[in-house]
């Protein structure tokens, strides 16, 4: 097991806001972090607002494909964070387990997804701060 921490983000069909969330986490603390993300019901592609939101701030979403959240995800990961659809993890001590609210953009244009991702790469900064503060100098 890595001495780095490890995320595993979790929506339904892990095609939009779990997705955007593992991709800000990468693109922002690097190598600091393992990242998973996952569904309970994953659909068959990324969202294509998602990928071209993500695209707009440099960040190419395009070859994720969605996952199916298994209780092996969940046992092998730090920090355990559901993406305001009301999805259950399966509970195992000494993790941390967080929701976040967000609004799906299932079925919505760019235009309205640019907010959550917005909304996402500032919750993931917090997360980042919690969990791999940068060393003070």
């Amino acid at each position: 097991m890595s001495d780095k921490p490890s995320v595993l983000f979790v929506c339904v069909h892990n095609a939009g806001r779990s997705q955007m969330a593992a991709a800000w986490l990468t693109h922002l603390a690097g190598d600091r972090v393992e990242v998973r993300s996952a569904g309970s019901a994953p659909g068959d592609g990324v969202n294509p607002a998602a990928v071209e939101a993500m695209r707009e701030v440099g960040i190419d979403i395009s070859a994720e494909v969605p996952k199916m959240l298994t209780a092996d995800a969940v046992r092998e990961s730090d920090v355990c964070i559901t993406m305001g659809c009301g999805d259950t993890c399966p509970v195992f001590p000494g993790k941390r387990y967080l929701d976040w609210q967000l609004e799906d953009p299932a079925g919505r244009g760019v235009e309205a997804v640019r907010p959550i991702r917005d909304e996402i790469k500032a919750l993931v900064e917090g997360l980042i701060e919690e969990i791999v503060p940068e060393p003070r100098g």
